[in-house]
């Protein structure tokens, strides 16, 4: 099975931001996560640290390593198996990194955690 991620990133990655046509790509294969990746990418809510990229979500951050995520959704109703299964987390990473709008700090997530 293809995985319809690597289409529409290939598309992003060529357009250097984030169109119209690939935002309703995204949003017609991942549906309200897509819509709710698209609006964290917008907002400035993908954040990467020397250890981990962090999206930050409306009540906590969720860690995000590859297509892993450690929020709820992922752990619970994604199936593995499946590529086009991602947490809206996960995906805003992915169109973050794609267009070059991930939001970079020098210094460890795990320290800023021992400050929250």
């Amino acid at each position: 099975m293809a995985d319809p991620v690597e289409t529409w990133t290939a598309d992003l990655a060529s357009a250097g931001r984030l169109t119209g046509s690939v935002a309703e790509r995204i949003i017609a294969v991942h549906g309200d996560r897509g819509v709710r990746a698209i609006e964290a990418v917008t907002e400035g809510r993908v954040k990467k640290y020397r250890d981990f990229t962090v999206v930050v979500g409306h009540d906590e951050e969720y860690v995000v390593e590859g297509r892993g995520c450690t929020c709820k959704d992922a752990e619970y109703n994604l199936d593995p198996e499946d590529p086009a299964e991602r947490c809206w987390h996960a995906l805003a990473v992915v169109i973050a990194e794609a267009t070059g709008r991930v939001d970079e700090h020098d210094m460890w997530y795990s320290e800023v955690r021992s400050f929250l």
